[in-house]
């Protein structure tokens, strides 16, 4: 039986023992993939020529997976651990991977998000001994209670400083007002009373169910043999890859949890986000055409050249500041705008306007689609950046969708998608406003 593939797409197989390859005429690009015998996802994304090599890491666990069962049973974990491991994995027994790296020429770093943790370096030389530092620190977990202890001194006062900081502020409570249960409403690095309760044997369990093989992706861009990189990443991960780890976001009701929010800070001039709780998106070509769906009508509808933006900033109620995003998560999705303005409450109400003419369908199809031209663009040109692609790479794979075949679902998209977007998601029952005021105009209330 023959299976037809996306227009623009052809895919290679080479035999069982070997990778595919997937070439993408449309933009140009070509991945060779395999499924590993433990169950990592490996992707080799070929730069011939470039002395330049990225080598991106990535668990399918972050700041949202605080509950999960292990073994049998529901583990509850305190807020910000999956943040406190990516802390506490460079450690080793030997010493510290990031010297180690850094020693052989290469910038490592690492990150925690709501939904993935990612290690990576960036290097010009010692390729295949900086994958197997890499390899080898993520896979293997060294922790003492002396180690974990000193850490949670250094990550307080990491998670003080971003508390102090107005923009984070204003978006944690714009999530909070939007959602009950999700747990994308903790924040990612925790409180500085939850990771008191953070313990080396916590941070085991939490890397005993997460950090496998069969829950991991790694994918490398540059001018490497990717039968190599099979053969390092065989040889140093476990052999097995691990049970899935069923997991507990939480029953999300309908509606927002609350509609308005305002809390005094030290500011020079007001700032707030409009924030609108949207439908969630399932797992797969849903996820990636919503995601598209939801960038359009944010630049249509609050872009700097968009008829709202210019009005706004005309009538001195946003500046150069204002600005707007749509996000995804797992039972989770948001479409924001703020910035600094003196009257959050009528920048919203002119949102909520605009968003309502633009849902009915009295849209400019030639401003549609220079928006449309000017995203497309954009997302092409960021193929030329090996981190987007990583990135890209692994949000598509733990979510579902192949973010190369981006022409072809962009193109699917219509201006009746987006204007059916705004009408069902833009309106005053999923609205919250979160504002910071300067702590001299208003009493601190949340």
């Amino acid at each position: 039986m023959s299976v037809a593939k996306p227009q623009g797409v052809s895919v290679t197989e080479a035999g069982s023992a070997g990778m595919s390859v997937t070439e993408y005429q449309r933009i140009g690009e070509r991945v060779r993939r395999k499924k590993l015998a433990n169950g990592l996802e490996l992707r080799v994304v070929p730069r011939p020529d470039y002395a330049r090599k990225y080598a991106f890491f990535a668990t399918r666990y972050g700041g949202m997976d605080t509950r999960f069962q292990l073994d049998g049973r529901w583990l509850d974990t305190p807020a910000g651990i999956a943040h406190y491991l990516e802390h506490k994995m460079f450690d080793t027994e030997e010493g510290n991977a990031l010297q180690e790296l850094a020693k052989n020429g290469a910038e490592p770093n690492a990150f925690t998000s709501n939904a993935m943790t990612g290690y990576y370096f960036d290097s010009t030389a010692h390729f295949e001994d900086n994958l197997r530092i890499l390899l080898s620190f993520v896979s293997i977990p060294y922790f003492t209670k002396e180690s974990v202890d000193k850490e949670q001194g250094i990550i307080a006062q990491e998670i003080r400083m971003i508390e102090d900081n107005p923009d984070w502020r204003i978006y944690h409570d714009m999530v909070q007002g939007m959602y009950r249960r999700n747990t994308a409403r903790i924040a990612i690095a925790g409180t500085v009373e939850s990771i008191r309760d953070i313990t080396a044997e916590t941070l085991y369990q939490c890397h005993k169910a997460f950090y496998t093989p069969s829950n991991m992706i790694l994918t490398v861009v540059g001018d490497v043999e990717a039968e190599r990189v099979e053969e390092l990443a065989a040889e140093i991960l476990p052999a097995s890859g691990g049970p899935e780890i069923p997991r507990d976001y939480g029953q999300e009701p309908d509606g927002v949890a609350q509609h308005a929010m305002k809390r005094a800070m030290e500011v020079a001039t007001p700032q707030f986000l409009t924030g609108f709780k949207c439908r969630p998106a399932e797992r797969g070509d849903d996820w990636f055409r919503q995601a598209l769906i939801g960038e359009l009508a944010s630049d249509i509808l609050l872009g700097e050249s968009s008829p709202l933006y210019l009005k706004l900033y005309d009538e001195g109620l946003i500046n150069s500041s204002f600005g707007g995003d749509y996000e995804l998560l797992p039972g989770y999705a948001c479409f924001y705008a703020g910035g600094d303005s003196r009257d959050a409450r009528a920048v919203t109400d002119a949102i909520l306007k605009e968003a309502a003419r633009l849902g009915g369908g009295d849209m400019n199809l030639d401003f549609y689609n220079r928006v449309r031209r000017t995203i497309y663009g954009a997302y092409v040109r960021s193929f030329n950046s090996f981190e987007t692609i990583a990135v890209s790479m692994t949000e598509g794979y733990f979510h579902g969708y192949d973010p190369f075949r981006f022409p072809e679902v962009f193109e699917a998209i219509t201006p009746e998608d987006v204007s059916a977007f705004l009408r069902e998601n833009i309106t005053p029952e999923n609205c919250v406003l979160s504002e910071v005021v300067p702590a001299d105009d208003a009493p601190e209330e949340t």
